[in-house]
């Protein structure tokens, strides 16, 4: 059996698979605020999976960071509060057996990658688009963390081809101007159609306002930007859209029509489609954290 969770800011997700991957269990509890609330709910959700299941599991995590090659502790996390911590021993203690941890944009690209909207291809790159965004990249089936482990960390460089208006952008909680984080995050494209201020971009695509058009006619354009520059480097042969966002079904017809414009090729035949698994990719894949091994 084995067991993944997906650590969000919110909630915390659990999934148990059988050997040819069929869901046994899946469970959410909200996400404590702290440290080592954490540590106690993940280890409750685990000992509750294989209680009710009568089996024990490989248990892989997601979330939402990354663990530094050189210490061991997590960076990098919009869940500040995690970040300095040895979350993967901490959990292994708690446990009683090794934990694998990846980004849970990772987990979302091995899971779609294995039987999700990126299935059979030989390259799958997969973006987080919600309250953050992050990236993750699968190759004949493996998972590419990279020699920093920040493999297909998109979110956090500069939106390409800024315009006038967008130079240099606005100030990321990463220390940094600019980054496509800021651009086409959830609170990002809420504020600009409604203003400083406003997060929920929830209830745009139904409007019909100028503002909210054009809102997302600039949202559209911007992905288009941020996508090409990873068709440019990576030429994948998917790239999977996951996170709240993905839902706003114009995208999948705005962004091949605006890709080519910003793509170094006489043709654009990458497919751009939406994860199969919806929120849930994240927590599937954190399960097949141990196959990816």
């Amino acid at each position: 059996m084995r067991i993944g969770i997906d650590l969000g800011g919110t909630k915390t997700e659990v999934v148990a698979l059988g050997a040819s991957g069929q869901v046994l269990l899946r469970r959410r509890v909200a996400t404590p605020g702290d440290y080592q609330g954490v540590i106690r709910s993940i280890a409750g959700l685990v000992a509750a999976v294989e209680a009710e299941l009568g089996a024990r599991g490989t248990v892989g995590a997601g979330i939402p960071g990354s663990l530094s090659p050189r210490t061991g502790l997590v960076r990098g996390a919009n869940s500040t509060w995690l970040n300095g911590g040895r979350l993967d021993e901490d959990l292994a203690a708690a446990l009683a057996r090794p934990v694998r941890l990846s980004n849970d944009a990772n987990c979302l690209a091995l899971s779609e990658a294995a039987d999700g909207a990126g299935a059979g291809a030989s390259s799958v790159f997969a973006v987080i688009l919600g309250t953050g965004v992050g990236g993750g990249l699968v190759i004949g089936g493996r998972l590419v963390e990279g020699f920093n482990r920040i493999g297909g960390e998109w979110g956090h460089n500069p939106l390409p081809w800024m315009t006038p208006a967008e130079f240099p952008g606005r100030r990321c909680w990463c220390g940094q101007h600019g980054c496509i984080e800021t651009f086409l995050c959830g609170p990002a494209l809420a504020a600009d159609a409604d203003g400083p201020g406003a997060r929920d971009a929830s209830g745009l695509v139904a409007r019909e306002d100028a503002a909210a058009r054009e809102a997302l006619a600039r949202y559209s354009d911007r992905l288009a930007r941020a996508l090409a520059m990873i068709v440019n480097l990576l030429d994948p042969e998917v790239i999977v859209l996951g996170g709240g966002l993905s839902n706003m079904a114009h995208l999948y017809e705005e962004l091949p029509r605006l890709l080519p414009r910003h793509v170094f090729s006489d043709v654009v035949l990458t497919r751009i489609v939406q994860a199969t698994h919806g929120d849930s990719s994240g927590v599937l894949g954190a399960a097949r954290l141990w196959d990816a091994a």
